[in-house]
């Protein structure tokens, strides 16, 4: 008996099945972030996809082929010379991501240059519509040239995903790794299936002062809201994402975001957009806080006294209020403690269905400290109020996002027939 193992194996659907039966190509070129194509590879496979990585000559003087044979379990492609690899490659191949991509990959791309294996490959993938996503890493000067802006719109053009690369004062840095392979699921998966929907995202929790350095607040991180953004954006939504105080860290530079602080600005900025901007759907995955104190000092208050006693009042709800000047789609969430039973988060979220006037609304129970709040998955109860209803067992909240925008855009579907 022969057994056919791979340390690979060991971390294959680690994060996911999504990309489960696809076959990706890693196309990798000469650029001096080319060792993280190592965890880019790794990553993908952790979401359960083959991946089968194509070298420029350059590269391999950077790093050893033999790498990312460890790395992927599968023969690396340096040259085709007496074989058709890119062809077979691009005809049995789900997707393509090149990263690092550097100026000169991209410029030769757009205009049909194939003098490497690896724009080889990708020209045949772009020959067949197939999805194609470039992740750049090169100088920041290089990768303002006009030249390179010219190539990467032209590639877009084509239907190639340019991701944006993280600046700092000299580099276009290598997008994070989770964001590549984020990407390329949507691409493959997914596709720009939103294009043309301008989507409104709320993220995280707000605060309500007591002094100046004392508030209240509640656990939400924004990972939820930022997921959605983030699918959205790839699916190639036109996105707005207003959130609380969060880890800057989280939010994603390539979405346009707006930054506020308590429930009441929250609200006004929410409300801003709407006045000053058409938007097909208001997805308000915040937790803004739902009470402030009705009396705020404006100085920091005596931490010696023996006892405090403050009164609390509602603060102003976002969707009831933006229900008065916007009859368009509106999801939203409800964050309950039920201690696990789902018929009471059932009766609470059809509630809130109806009194808050959602179209869809998300409701999970965080009586668990493994989904939720501060977590990177839940669980979840999605109810219409046409009377769908879907429940979504424990997994990351970036395939939760997908399944509530796949919601979405079938109502955004039938609201336009």
């Amino acid at each position: 008996m022969k057994f056919h193992y791979h340390p690979s194996d060991e971390i294959r659907g680690m994060e996911s099945d999504s990309l489960n039966g696809k076959k990706l190509v890693l196309g990798v070129t000469g650029s001096v972030a080319i060792y993280k194509a190592v965890d880019l590879a790794r990553e993908l496979i952790k979401r359960s996809a083959d991946v089968y990585v194509v070298m420029s000559k350059d590269a391999t003087k950077l790093v050893d082929p033999q790498l990312f044979e460890w790395a992927t379990g599968n023969k690396v492609f340096t040259e085709f010379s007496g074989e058709v690899g890119h062809v077979v490659l691009s005809q049995t191949c789900d997707g393509m991501v090149i990263a690092p991509a550097t100026a000169n990959t991209i410029a030769k791309l757009a205009i049909g240059v194939a003098d490497t294996s690896v724009s080889l490959t990708a020209l045949n993938f772009i020959g067949l519509r197939k999805p194609l996503v470039i992740a750049p890493a090169m100088h920041l000067a290089m990768y303002r040239a006009p030249q390179i802006s010219e190539a990467i719109s032209k590639l877009r053009s084509y239907g190639v995903m340019i991701l944006e690369p993280q600046e700092d004062d000299v580099r276009a840095k290598f997008p994070e790794v989770d964001d590549i392979a984020l990407a390329v699921e949507v691409a493959v998966l997914r596709g720009t299936d939103l294009r043309g929907v301008r989507v409104l995202v709320t993220a995280g929790p707000t605060r309500e002062f007591l002094d100046p350095v004392r508030f209240l607040t509640n656990a939400s991180s924004g990972r939820m809201g930022i997921a959605i953004a983030k699918e959205a954006y790839f699916r190639g939504a036109d996105v707005t994402l207003i959130h609380g105080p969060v880890n800057r860290a989280l939010i994603p530079k390539y979405v346009r975001s707006l930054s506020v602080t308590t429930t009441t600005e929250m609200l006004n900025a929410v409300v801003n957009e709407l006045k000053n901007k058409h938007y097909d759907v208001v997805i308000l995955a915040g937790a803004p806080s739902d009470f402030k104190f009705k009396d705020v000092s404006k100085m920091k208050v005596d931490s010696s006294i023996e006892s405090l006693e403050v009164t609390l009042q509602p603060t102003p709800k976002i969707a009831e209020e933006i229900r008065k000047i916007y009859n368009g789609l509106v999801v939203g969430f409800a964050a309950e403690t039920v201690g696990g039973d789902v018929n009471t988060l059932r009766d609470r979220a059809k509630r809130k269905l109806v009194e808050r006037g959602f179209n869809i609304i998300v409701a999970n129970d965080v009586s668990s400290s493994e989904v939720g709040f501060n977590s990177r998955f839940n669980e979840v109860l999605i109810l219409g109020s046409n009377g769908f209803e879907k429940f979504i067992p424990k997994t990351r909240k970036e395939l939760i996002a997908r399944e509530i925008l796949d919601i979405i855009k079938k109502l955004l579907r039938v609201n336009k027939t």
